[in-house]
């Protein structure tokens, strides 16, 4: 186990590259995801890894932070976002900008399995189009999203028969990502504490499971911050566990539709002469 001081710097360290709080409780997740760095990098352990980040190894704090970022995911996750996507969002945007291509950003995107499962969604969809864009700061991890090969486990999780032999063609024993629509996705390195007002306006904002690992104040920042990229009729959909009540009045949850938010419009101020005409 690391002492008390190491902790403390891991812990600050990883914050400040990755908006991750590291509690006290977190030992058993540090000792897991910095073993293999550590054998990869010829260290003892995790210790190591710390001690040579303590004497200023900027590449092993940028190796540790990502070791130690969760990447869990799979194909059509948690299914409701996906139903809101096909049942609200992408009818109410096609409507509104009368068949025009709209932009979706995944934040977080991990491995990419939930970028493709939009894009196979909008393929299904006649008259449907849209971009997507997929961030993510592990660097691993977006070459893995943008390769778009996954094992036979992995396209077992929540994708069905039909849409594994519509979509995906065998390489091996692994199943690749068809080209159009690895086409349909942009893939760009991308850290949610950073300035990311570079992506511009969206219409709708993936950003699931990612604000858990967030203090308050971080996640108050970057909710702000989504809100002020989201077009004035856009959608940011959240993780099951994530909410923006009592961190923003930038955006409003959509009643009855769990995970779903829209920016808050502000409401019409009376002004003085406005008063007074009306008086």
């Amino acid at each position: 186990m690391l002492s008390e001081p190491k902790y403390k710097f891991l812990a600050a360290e990883v914050k400040k590259r990755s908006g991750l709080v590291l509690g006290p409780e977190k030992g058993y997740l540090i000792e897991s995801r910095l073993a293999p760095l550590a054998r990869a990098e010829g260290l003892s352990g995790p210790e190591a890894v710390v001690d040579a980040m303590m004497r200023g190894d900027q590449r092993l704090c940028a190796a540790a932070s990502e070791a130690l970022a969760t990447h869990e995911t799979f194909f059509f996750r948690d299914k409701t976002p996906f139903e809101l996507f096909s049942e609200i969002m992408a009818p109410a945007l096609r409507q509104a900008r009368g068949g025009r291509a709209f932009k979706i950003w995944c934040a977080a995107a991990s491995t990419g399995q939930e970028p493709y499962s939009l894009a196979m969604l909008i393929r299904e969809t006649s008259g449907l189009s849209a971009s997507i864009l997929a961030t993510d700061m592990c660097a691993h991890v977006l070459e893995k999203a943008k390769a778009g090969l996954y094992s036979q486990f992995e396209v077992q999780r929540g994708l069905p028969i039909q849409r594994l032999v519509e979509h995906f063609e065998q390489s091996g024993d692994s199943w690749r990502v068809k080209p159009e629509l690895r086409q349909m996705i942009r893939f760009e390195p991308g850290n949610l504490l950073d300035d990311f007002s570079r992506y511009g306006p969206q219409d709708i904002i993936f950003c699931r499971n990612v604000l858990i690992y967030f203090d308050v104040e971080a996640k108050a920042k970057i909710l702000d911050r989504l809100a002020a990229l989201l077009a004035p009729d856009g959608y940011l959909v959240l993780g099951a566990a994530e909410t923006v009540v009592g961190l923003t009045d930038s955006l409003k949850p959509v009643a009855g539709q769990r995970g779903l938010y829209v920016r808050n419009q502000p409401s019409t101020q009376t002004t003085p002469a406005a008063a007074r005409a009306v008086a």
